[in-house]
């Protein structure tokens, strides 16, 4: 069974999964919020999901950022939807700069690094990892 980890965002959620054995966090898609519950139907209908992870955006001084409000809808939905799936959220405060750090530090050319959905995409799998890391996968 895999874990799934979200950055939500209000024009873009970034998705990532464990492989199976829970060894590796893989950036899986980046989806539009109004698309994000039929694309995890379709996911699931191929693949076993045992736990989501939510990234949960603070500020600096540990309280809930501005978006915390739209991330608290987003987890409400997928509970309603998949209420057998639990759900964890974790720290995303450095993410969105880890992710353009690690985009910088890859070598792609200017166009490919100016990608919005990479950035989720790879902030996303650096919560998966950093939950993994606290969970001691």
């Amino acid at each position: 069974m895999r874990i799934m980890a979200f950055d939500y965002g209000t024009k873009r959620i970034g998705i990532a999964v464990t492989d199976p054995l829970k060894i590796i966090a893989t950036g899986l898609d980046t989806i539009h919020p109004n698309k994000i519950i039929e694309y995890l139907n379709k996911y699931l209908t191929t693949e076993q999901v045992e736990l989501f992870v939510v990234g949960e955006p603070k500020q600096m001084d540990n309280t809930p950022s501005q978006s915390a409000f739209h991330v608290r809808g987003f987890v409400n939905l997928l509970k309603k939807s998949f209420p057998g799936i639990p759900i964890q959220m974790i720290d995303e405060r450095f993410t969105s700069k880890m992710a353009a750090a690690t985009i910088a530090q890859s070598g792609m050319n200017k166009k490919d690094r100016q990608n919005k959905e990479l950035v989720d995409t790879i902030s996303a799998t650096i919560i998966l990892q950093y939950w993994m890391q606290m969970n001691n996968y």
